[in-house]
């Protein structure tokens, strides 16, 4: 396995999902970077792979400046291989990651990805809306104003927009939407992969 950065997609809901590739290189890799420890060691142990003799070291928003350094010296300095996970899905997709690939390709360390697992695609997908063209847009804000003005911020857009939102936010920001978007057509989807995956469409008033 040649030294370097290695970005990992990881299961979303199923893990029959993950490929083969990825996972010989999680068996492989040196050391795993990974936003929880506990989460990435339970789909090793899933997986059947042995956390054993790896090195996991956290990278998440909050030290991913301070943290991507020490990575990129694992590889420049030791000659280590390092896979790059999320908790589910694609890293750097709304995750931490940008920061560590960027000055990886500016000292020239060798940088590969994988591809895998995507909620965002995923729910494009299943959405049944034009994928021609599609713009991403993010977790949207908590905050009233700020989950406004950022649906506002799209209005005008001429392509489908693809948010992230919790659960438990949900209907506070179908309300935003239905004042905002009115009766476009938008669609809801959760549990992707997984035993209860659902899509439902309709404006933002017959989603809530």
């Amino acid at each position: 396995m040649q030294n370097g950065l290695y970005i990992v997609a990881t299961p979303i809901g199923n893990l029959g999902d993950i490929s083969p590739r990825a996972v010989e290189t999680l068996k492989e890799a040196d050391v795993i970077a990974c936003e929880d420890t506990r989460i990435t060691k339970k789909l090793f142990a899933l997986l059947n792979i042995s956390s054993a003799n790896k090195k996991f070291i956290v990278y998440q928003n909050y030290n991913e400046e301070d943290e991507a350094q020490n990575i990129l010296d694992l590889v420049i300095n030791e000659n280590k291989s390092i896979a790059l996970v999320s908790d589910a899905g694609s890293p750097l997709i709304s995750d931490p990651g940008y920061k560590l690939i960027h000055k990886a390709r500016e000292q020239g360390v060798f940088v590969s990805v994988l591809p895998g697992c995507c909620a965002l695609i995923c729910a494009l997908q299943l959405s049944g809306l034009p994928t021609n063209r599609f713009l991403f847009a993010g977790f949207i804000p908590n905050k009233d104003k700020a989950r406004f003005d950022t649906l506002s911020e799209f209005k005008e857009t001429k392509a489908t927009i693809v948010f992230y939102e919790t659960a438990q936010r949900i209907l506070k920001s179908l309300e935003a939407a239905k004042e905002v978007f009115g009766e476009r057509e938008m669609a809801v989807a959760r549990e992707i992969s997984k035993v209860y995956e659902e899509c439902i469409n309709g404006t933002a008033a017959e989603l809530i």
